[in-house]
């Protein structure tokens, strides 16, 4: 006879239990009063039996998840549910904390009632940093590449603003230089800078897609247009030894995707396609419609006419960091990006490659039958209350004085400010009705600003403005944003919403009345 069978069933499990030190094995009363501690428990948690048994589980949980009351909701899931699991930050005795998956399960009687909690945690700290690393990476890769393609852009980008401001510049210099030009040639002029300036500000935020962190926005495109516009930045960024050709499927057309993940991913390909054609070639944008496996996908086809690779070589084009290029001629980044853009798009990127006969990368991307976005003329001037005091915040004194008399124009009494400093000051004497605020200013930025006025003078609304700020785009929900460059109907549209939604917001406070 085994030393097993000589000692009680409740005996055996309770010496399979103090043998796991891997895993924190007890009891729970209904309350969530600890009752039982094993010694996987004592190891990484650091309580003996005598310290914890008898006090309330939710010691071991950080004081914000307590402030959250997650201890007392995870005992009452787990009672209605069956079972509670989760993963979350744990405190040991030390103050320490580390990362855990926990299992709750409720315990009853033959009678069906609750008689307690029987608790199973892990630790996985080690896991968790590992995974942090991994996304960490991830992140980092994502940024590389972009970055890198951003300056392949760079040459191209560059033309392309020297020909957009030589159009502004130009005709608001013959502006300036014949005042008494006829009315419909200044209004040609005029319509040729506002059109300018649409197309600069449309080029600039392109650039902020490539350069900036920005979470996946996926939107409905017609691949077939989008590729006609961005051969157009190819062909400068490719050189004039590099012809490009569409070939594009008329019925292929429709994607969802994240548009400047897109376009990197397009780019990654071109140049890449570039450096196998030293001696200049030919490039190919193709598209057309797949149906595999009960749905429809599209074909995005990147086609050279360059060195190729070989079978081997190709087999591990999409893995991070591998290149074939020479030291410090590339990342081996391009490509992975273009796989995990396929595969974050619900698709997949191949490649087929010969030494000699070229490579083509395609991306196969799943078809959506959703309608695109409709396109608008612009925003219609909107009505705001007549002599509405705004309080104009901005560093810089030609957007100052240009936006000081955009709102003179729209009949607003304006009181110009150069620093959130300054303007905190102006604020609480001159009845106020709306504050329009820079973001990026010397001192005190923008969004803080806002802040110090929707504490101390929560009945004037905030409407902040800015091309580009890091911190807007990470309280980007906190305070409604105006971009620049904008115009009077842009500038009146946003006001009114701030307005409008300002007064609903301030009818719901009852505390509100009366406060200053």
């Amino acid at each position: 006879m085994s030393s097993l069978d000589s000692i009680s069933e409740q005996q055996r499990f309770q010496l399979l239990v103090n043998s796991i030190t891997d895993y924190a094995i007890y009891m729970l009363d209904p309350n969530g009063h600890v009752t039982t501690w094993n010694p996987g428990a004592e190891r990484f948690k650091g309580y003996t039996a005598d310290e914890i048994i008898g006090q309330n589980y939710s010691i071991f949980f950080t004081p914000e998840d307590r402030a959250a009351e997650l201890p007392g909701r995870a005992l009452r899931i787990a009672a209605a549910e069956g079972r509670f699991e989760a993963e979350g930050w744990r405190v040991r005795k030390d103050g320490t904390r580390f990362w855990v998956n926990a299992v709750l399960d409720p315990i009853v009687n033959t009678e069906g009632e609750l008689v307690g909690y029987a608790k199973i945690t892990r630790d996985i700290t080690e896991r968790k940093k590992v995974q942090d690393e991994l996304e960490n990476t991830r992140a980092a890769l994502i940024q590389s590449q972009k970055l890198q393609a951003l300056g392949e852009l760079t040459g191209g980008i560059a033309h392309d603003f020297n020909n957009l401001m030589t159009v502004i510049a130009g005709s608001a210099d013959f502006l300036l230089r014949k005042p008494d030009l006829p009315a419909a040639k200044r209004k040609q002029y005029l319509e040729a800078i506002t059109e300018t300036a649409d197309r600069a500000t449309t080029l600039t935020n392109h650039l902020l897609a490539f350069g900036r962190r920005q979470a996946i926005r996926p939107e409905v495109l017609d691949l077939n247009v989008r590729l006609d516009a961005v051969a157009d930045v190819l062909s400068r960024t490719l050189g004039d030894s590099i012809a490009i050709e569409l070939e594009l499927d008329p019925g292929a057309s429709r994607v969802e995707v994240d548009a400047a993940q897109l376009e990197t991913a397009i780019l990654n390909a071109a140049v890449n396609a570039r450096d196998a054609m030293p001696e200049g070639g030919k490039l190919t944008l193709s598209t057309r419609s797949l149906h595999e496996n009960g749905s429809d996908f599209v074909a995005l086809g990147i086609s050279d006419t360059g060195v190729g690779m070989p079978r081997d070589v190709a087999a591990r084009a999409f893995e991070p960091f591998f290149t074939t290029k020479a030291v410090g001629k590339g990342t081996g980044l391009g490509l992975s990006q273009i796989h995990g853009f396929a595969a974050q798009a619900g698709g997949r990127a191949e490649i087929q490659s010969d030494e000699g006969r070229g490579t083509t990368i395609t991306m196969i991307l799943p078809r959506t039958e959703k309608e695109q976005a409709a396109l608008t003329e612009g925003p219609a001037m909107s009505e705001l209350p007549k002599g509405l005091c705004v309080l104009l915040v901005e560093d810089n004194p030609q957007v100052r004085d240009f936006a000081e008399g955009l709102l003179i124009d729209l009949g607003c009494k304006v009181i110009p400010s150069e620093s959130a400093e300054d303007a905190l000051e102006r604020i609480g004497s001159n009845g106020i009705d709306l504050v329009l605020s820079d973001v990026v200013m010397p001192g005190m930025s923008g969004v803080e600003f806002a802040r110090h006025v929707r504490e101390e003078h929560p009945q004037v609304p905030v409407l902040l403005a800015t091309g580009y700020s890091d911190e807007v785009l990470k309280n980007g929900s906190e305070f409604a944003v105006l971009s620049k460059p904008f115009g009077a109907a842009d500038l009146s549209k946003a006001m009114a919403a701030v307005l409008d939604e300002h007064a609903r917001e301030f009818r719901r406070r009852p505390s509100a009345a009366g406060r200053v």
